[in-house]
């Protein structure tokens, strides 16, 4: 099929050229020449395991191409919408700018039969209003939601076997032949048994915001229950294990520590605030503001961590920072508890300095008055205190009796709760973590 993205950044780069992997022509329309022209050349503008690889195929075929000029998706049957709905400047709600673009650019080149379809996270009510601009460019045409569910480091392999595909589209002949037509680009993931769940617009466009809800409440619940085990003397990382054998909880998304970030979770809950506030219903959702809370407190408590190590104060003191990106196998740094946690202690007078294995040169552009090391033996040496807050492996798997001989104070506060606290200590390291004895 002919397919075009609009969009090429984290999503709509993936998409693309997973699409073509799937055996589609794909064209990718961006407004960003930069990444256009890295995108050509088979290069990510940013790290996705796998991903280059995917691009470098794509683009050897010719069925993947790249371009500035959204003239050259005319020919494509469908059309899917992959721009970023960032939050406002100085609100929670969510900024439609990229989204009203790609809709703007895309209707002139509508054709009876074809099919827009959206993936971006936008406030429920936004696909209605683009339907009805779809239907009055082209009434042949049809709009489907499709809400993405990417986790980044995995995005490849969620966009090529996803767990569910979710339509939202009307209930009407026409749309239920779009929805044949969008069945047709899922054709491999549909036939090895993905589910695919048909709603309603409003019902679609909650999917995701409702889903990383749902996560950020989990993961904000254990750490309120690790400010519990401080006051308490009780081990957090016990009392997950514990609670995570009853099936109706689980185990995943209960490992405390210094919080999420990232591009997705902190913006969604927000906007989604803001939209039930629009609509009348904000009392529905007002626990999500403890939710954030208890997220942003976990900065707080870390750079708290660092000081009672220090003796009460950081000032002049020499912290190395591990990790950057807001998560592993990223190089994304959007709200990251990892650069937050830095700056605070750079702005209280500490001397830090940050080590990532993939987000340095992003970091560098967002806080320039930070110091940077390539290497985890450049960063420490001579630190009087470690924080580990991103979890890389090469982080997890580190040799506490090695890297003991290039610090000058063994002290290490595991932000994330992924040591072994029993290992460190026998290396003769002060170890700290949050919510735990």
């Amino acid at each position: 099929m002919r397919i075009s993205v609009f969009g090429c950044g984290y999503l709509g780069a993936v998409h693309a050229a997973c699409m073509t992997r799937l055996g589609h022509d794909v064209i990718g329309v961006d407004v960003i020449p930069e990444h256009i022209a890295a995108l050509s050349r088979g290069e990510a503008p940013f790290y996705e395991p796998g991903l280059p690889d995917l691009l470098a195929e794509g683009i050897a075929t010719g069925r993947l191409v790249f371009t500035t000029d959204q003239s050259r998706a005319a020919d494509a049957q469908i059309h899917f919408i992959c721009v970023g709905t960032p939050q406002k400047a100085g609100e929670y709600a969510a900024d439609l700018t990229y989204v009203e673009s790609a809709v703007t650019a895309i209707l002139p080149l509508l054709k009876p039969g074809d099919v827009v379809v959206g993936k971006s996270t936008v406030p429920v009510g936004t696909a209605e209003r683009i339907a009805e601009r779809v239907r009055m460019a082209q009434p042949g045409a049809e709009l489907i939601w499709n809400p993405e569910f990417l986790r980044e480091g995995f995005a490849v392999e969620d966009t090529l076997k996803p767990d569910r595909l979710v339509y939202g589209m009307a209930q009407t002949d026409s749309a239920r032949a779009a929805a044949a037509l969008l069945d047709e680009v899922y054709a491999v993931a549909l036939a090895d048994g993905t589910p695919k769940v048909e709603a309603d617009l409003a019902t679609a466009q909650l999917v995701k915001v409702a889903a990383n809800s749902f996560l950020s409440t989990k993961i904000s619940f254990i750490n309120a229950m690790a400010e519990l085990c401080e006051a308490t003397g009780a081990d957090v990382s016990l009392l997950a294990d514990a609670i995570g054998h009853d099936a109706r909880i689980g185990r995943r998304f209960l490992n405390a520590g210094v919080g999420f970030g990232g591009g997705c979770l902190p913006k969604d809950i927000r906007a989604f605030m803001a939209r039930a506030g629009e609509l009348g219903v904000d009392q529905a959702l007002s626990f999500l503001r403890e939710v954030d809370s208890i997220n942003m407190r976990r900065r707080v408590r870390m750079v708290d961590l660092a000081r009672e190590e220090c003796g009460g104060s950081i000032v002049g003191r020499r912290i190395a920072v591990l990790g950057a990106a807001f998560k592993p196998d990223s190089d994304d740094i959007r709200d990251s508890p990892a650069l937050s946690v830095a700056a605070q202690m750079q702005l209280q007078g500490a001397r830090v300095t940050v080590t990532d294995p993939k987000a340095i040169d992003n970091a560098r552009k967002k806080w320039p008055e930070l110091s940077f090391a390539q290497t985890v033996a450049d960063a420490v040496a001579g630190a009087e205190v470690i924080l580990l807050l991103t979890e890389w492996p090469e982080y997890v798997g580190l040799d506490p009796v090695e890297l003991r001989e290039r610090v000058a104070v063994p002290r290490i506060i595991d932000g994330r709760n992924c040591l072994d606290p029993v290992a460190w200590r026998a290396a003769g390291w002060t170890y700290r973590a949050l919510g735990r004895p």
